[in-house]
């Protein structure tokens, strides 16, 4: 049993836009020995009311994201250690080649240290505002990651499929390792994707509610003739409720569980079935990190 990799959501929503507090809260997180920092994901915020069909997912049109290509970018040049994830990005509703190349340029520039957490998300009016099918959004996915890892492994891609057709063209420069592709959601078919392609799986809620779909992921994963290579499993445990942090590590460590990321949010609070801690100023996420991993790090 391994001891599980502790890290942070990054609060993008609710953190604001002064660079000198993101740069606080980053190099707080890296000070005290967090091994890992997650970036949330949303291009547009849309209104709720009146969509057929409806929109179910947490966030709206009040909710602030931060770009999280460009974030990382800025907390690569502020940062030596601490590993750099997007947790998930919505890969199918954004250019692969792009992404390719931004992805190579973090990882370079971070000395290796970008995970690129992937997942097909759940707002049609985004994908539809980005000219992007909301349709076959997960087959578009599937397609997206074997190229994406063409075009990281060879200079020179000649590449068709359903959705793309690069005609001999690469990117340079090539990153210098195998950048990892890890998968996020709730559902069944997403478990299978990640027990298929994936170098790991991003939870969005805490080990005692994804323990069985873990399990799920294992079991495939060992049909598939998978088990022994190299996968990581992260989830996330709420800062609003300190009584239950210590179980819900040991939960995670003795399911197999790798990594597990502190939420200091009060956005979509009830949406995920957390109190509300009414965080005032950028300097309460700082407090967070350091309660936190006082109590447990």
């Amino acid at each position: 049993m391994s001891d599980v990799k502790l890290g942070a959501i990054f609060p993008t929503t609710e953190i604001g836009s002064d660079p000198a507090a993101i740069r606080d809260w980053i190099q707080t997180a890296e000070g005290l020995g967090y091994a890992h920092v997650i970036v949330y994901d949303h291009v547009l915020g849309a209104e709720h009311a009146g969509r057929e069909p409806a929109l179910g997912g947490p966030y709206t049109e009040e909710d602030a994201f931060h770009e999280p290509l460009t974030l990382l970018a800025y907390l690569a040049a502020l940062t030596t250690r601490i590993e750099l994830c997007t947790g998930v990005v919505i890969l199918p509703q954004r250019q692969t080649a792009l992404v390719a190349k931004q992805a190579v340029e973090i990882d370079l520039l971070s000395e290796g240290r970008l995970r690129l957490g992937v997942g097909t998300g759940w707002n049609h009016v985004e994908y539809t505002s980005l000219g992007v099918p909301f349709a076959k959004r997960g087959k578009r996915l599937d397609e997206q990651v074997a190229l994406l890892r063409a075009l990281w492994e060879k200079p020179v891609v000649d590449f068709t499929g359903d959705f793309h057709r690069v005609e001999r063209a690469g990117l340079l420069p090539l990153p210098h390792r195998s950048i990892p592709i890890w998968f996020g959601g709730f559902t069944k078919v997403s478990i299978q994707r990640a027990a298929r392609t994936g170098d790991g799986f991003i939870f969005g809620a805490k080990p005692s509610q994804m323990a069985r779909l873990l399990d799920q992921l294992t079991e495939e994963r060992e049909r598939l003739g998978r088990a022994d290579l190299p996968f990581g499993a992260d989830a996330v445990v709420d800062f609003s409720e300190p009584e239950s942090w210590a179980k819900e590590i040991e939960t995670w460590q003795d399911r197999g569980g790798t990594h597990l990321a502190v939420r200091a949010m009060d956005t979509a609070a009830e949406f995920i079935g957390v109190k509300r801690m009414g965080y005032e100023g950028p300097r309460a996420y700082i407090d967070a990190l350091e309660t936190f991993h006082r109590e447990v790090g």
